[in-house]
């Protein structure tokens, strides 16, 4: 299962259907709180953060790929996108540990075969 983290609900419509229209399973994080509910009950391949909350995605990230994350978790693949004006933001999210920063154009333009490449992902 792929979550994801949409900063509106454009992004979270857009992901959610592509990801059905082929057949991967997706489902919403909001927070912390979610992300460990779905790590405690759901084989997660990847995380999707939208670096438009770039709180609650660098949160998120580090929960996964930080210092003191298990090692399981640690090989949950993290995809960050955002807008390309953000700089910063992608710095911030690879040293955070995200496996693969992009353009909000970029993710748009695969996200179908982003989706299924990370739904096709083993931990």
């Amino acid at each position: 299962m792929i979550v994801y983290l949409a900063a509106d609900l454009i992004w979270a419509t857009r992901i959610k259907s592509t990801a059905e229209a082929i057949g991967v399973e997706a489902r919403p994080v909001r927070s912390i709180d979610m992300l460990e509910a779905r790590l405690a009950d759901s084989d997660i391949s990847a995380l999707i953060v939208d670096l438009d909350s770039p709180e609650a995605a660098l949160e998120l990230v580090g929960r996964l790929k930080g210092p003191g994350a298990d090692e399981g978790h640690r090989r949950i693949r993290v995809v960050a996108f955002g807008p390309h004006v953000h700089k910063e933001l992608f710095d911030e999210a690879r040293q955070a540990g995200a496996d693969e920063v992009l353009t909000r154009g970029a993710f748009d333009h695969n996200l179908p075969e982003i989706l299924l490449h990370l739904g096709s992902l083993n931990r």
